[in-house]
């Protein structure tokens, strides 16, 4: 739907729905108003029949937004839809944010927001098969996708070597570059935790801040997106009871941990940059801190609320008989590395 002016009543399907103004977008107030309602034409997740132990049918599966992005680095309209048939969920979008973003390109990101083809199907029927986890994202495939179609991404393609030669881009070496939480390497990225590939893929990396206020997240256990394999993601609260909704409302923490020391081989001084976004080689002879890198943090089970796939199993708003879901996480490793069901 088109939107345009800052207060209107819009009645759709019978029901109203008030549009407000944020930032420099138009949204619906109510964005979920629609969605919790069932249709009696889906089938219940009794139903169903799933073979697995979890169903997430009707839960989500009848949103339908068009909104003009007005941002100087958008100026597109964000379209995407979530629907379902008999056992899976559809997504169908263009992967253009629906809230305010950071300014691209800028001089560490040189790519601009284009629309893309999102076009992705998920299980109603969720299952576990892996105690560890398999990995996933970049060139592995898409580990989640927020409400609005933009993607989730945590992982960099930036590389570093034994010898400090480092590049933000295609890098070669063992050293797999972290986006967020250090200031050694500078991905260009915004208040979202987001930036753009060289495609014009808008992606987050960690915590979405401006989709959450959209969502009306306030301090509130908030369903931004879902997994590859069906789980749902919530985003940074839960409850300090994983089996209790009326317990209080908590930031959920992740088991993974910096590590004392790094590993043997880790350079510790950046000694050159090549190519990539900034463009141009630098020889910088900066130090490189702990945190860097993925491989500079350790799963320590039991000291945090989430497993090594950033998940858990508990109660939440949409499933108060409980689920397995993943949580975006405002530290390390901000968003799964890994999936645990079948995808």
């Amino acid at each position: 739907m088109l939107l345009s002016n800052k207060n209107n009543y819009l009645l759709e399907k019978g029901r109203q729905m008030k549009i407000t103004k944020v930032g420099l977008i138009y949204s619906c107030s109510l964005l979920l108003c629609l969605i919790s309602c069932e249709d009696s034409s889906k089938k219940t997740p009794e139903e169903l029949l799933c073979e697995s132990e979890y169903s997430t049918a009707n839960i989500l599966v009848d949103i339908s937004e068009e909104v003009y992005n007005n941002d100087e680095s958008v100026k597109a309209y964000s379209r995407y839809s979530w629907t379902s048939n008999e056992t899976s969920r559809i997504l169908s979008g263009n992967g253009i944010p629906n809230h305010e973003v950071g300014t691209f390109p800028n001089p560490h990101n040189p790519n601009t927001i284009k629309e893309q083809n999102v076009n992705e199907t998920f299980t109603l029927c969720p299952s576990l098969v892996s105690d560890t986890g398999v990995q996933v994202g970049g060139p592995a495939g898409a580990i989640a996708y927020a409400i609005n179609s933009v993607k989730f991404d945590p992982g960099t393609a930036g590389r570093c070597d034994d010898s400090g030669t480092c590049s933000l881009a295609m890098g070669q070496g063992r050293w797999r570059i972290e986006a967020l939480g250090h200031n050694t390497f500078d991905f260009g990225d915004d208040m979202n935790h987001a930036h753009v590939q060289p495609t014009g893929e808008y992606h987050y990396h960690g915590m979405p801040e401006l989709l959450l206020d959209l969502l009306g997240q306030e301090k509130n256990m908030t369903l931004v997106g879902w997994a590859s394999d069906g789980f749902p993601v919530y985003a940074r609260y839960g409850y300090t009871d994983v089996n209790d909704s009326t317990s209080d409302i908590k930031i959920i923490k992740p088991s993974w941990k910096l590590k004392a020391t790094g590993d043997t081989g880790r350079p510790d001084t950046l000694k050159s940059l090549r190519g990539g976004p900034g463009s141009g080689d630098s020889n910088p002879n900066t130090a490189i801190p702990l945190g860097a890198f993925t491989q500079d943090f350790e799963y320590v089970e039991g000291s945090g609320d989430l497993d090594q796939c950033n998940g858990r199993f508990g109660v939440t708003p949409e499933f108060p008989e409980g689920i397995y879901y993943y949580m975006v996480t405002d530290e390390f490793p901000f968003f799964s590395r890994c999936l645990k069901g079948k995808f």
